[in-house]
């Protein structure tokens, strides 16, 4: 596993261009772990992978909380998942997780993915969240092989000079 990159991010925005960058890089087959607290940015984040993904502008992306997957259409296929419901990996076949995770046109992000993480694969972006205040929160992530990670560290470099 690739190092972790830490920012602290400000506005929604930010946090929306990190998700883009992120988004642009997923190549297909992949799995995005997202963890952090509520309202901590994990839902504005897909939304800026969904653009990096080329997901149409005019497709909302939201919350899968209460019917937990969501798929959009893009460059590659996107599979949106909430676990805060889920009450752990039994659960999972039944949203048929395996079949996400094997959609090499694909890409799945799961929030909550600690209540999962036994059925999530071993190679994986791992994106946690942590809600500092209002408008800031403290980003960390960590691709699955370092020339990505390389990428990530540049995109946010980026992103921090805006």
């Amino acid at each position: 596993m690739a190092s972790e990159t830490r920012c602290i991010l400000i506005g929604e925005g930010a946090t929306l261009r990190l998700g883009s960058a992120v988004g642009e890089m997923l190549r297909g087959g992949e799995c995005v772990a997202l963890s952090g607290q509520l309202g901590a940015g994990k839902t504005t984040f897909v939304k800026g992978v969904a653009t990096g993904l080329g997901v149409p502008p005019g497709e909302p992306v939201v919350s899968p909380t209460f019917v937990l997957v969501r798929e959009y259409a893009g460059r590659l296929h996107m599979y949106h998942i909430d676990a805060y419901r889920l009450s752990g990996v039994d659960e999972v076949a039944t949203i048929g997780l395996d079949e996400m995770l094997n959609d090499a046109a694909g890409v799945t992000l799961v929030e909550w993915a600690e209540r999962i993480e036994a059925a999530l694969p071993s190679r994986l972006w791992r994106v946690r969240f942590e809600h500092i205040d209002f408008d800031r929160r403290a980003i960390s992530l960590a691709a699955p092989d370092d020339p990505r990670q390389a990428l990530v560290e540049r995109a946010v470099a980026a992103i921090m000079r805006n």
